[in-house]
C-alpha cells in the first residue's frame, strides 16, 4: 500500500477531506465523533471547567502573574500618531 499524498488539510480539505479513507486523521475524527455522540453536554462542560480550574491553579502555584512584557532597552518609540 502506498503512502498517502501529502496535503495541507487546512487548505486542501476546506470543502471536505481529499484523502477519504486514507486520511491520517480519520481515527481521531471517529474518536471525536464517538465522544460527542456519547458524552452528555453537562459532562463536557464539567470537563472544560475542570481544565480551566487546573490551569488557574498552575498559574497561581507557579508564581506567575500572567504574561510578562519585554520592552526594548531604548523604550518604545511612537509610530507618528
Amino acid at each position: 500500500m502506498s503512502e498517502p499524498a501529502r496535503v495541507n488539510c487546512a487548505v486542501d480539505c476546506v470543502e471536505g477531506c481529499v484523502l477519504g479513507e486514507q486520511c491520517p486523521g480519520r481515527p481521531f475524527q471517529q474518536e471525536a465523533e464517538r465522544f460527542i455522540r456519547e458524552t452528555p453536554l453537562d459532562q463536557m462542560l464539567d470537563i472544560a471547567a475542570e481544565a480551566v480550574r487546573r490551569r488557574q491553579l498552575e498559574r497561581l502555584a507557579g508564581g506567575s502573574s500572567g504574561p510578562q512584557w519585554v520592552f526594548p532597552e531604548d523604550g518604545i518609540q511612537p509610530d507618528g500618531f
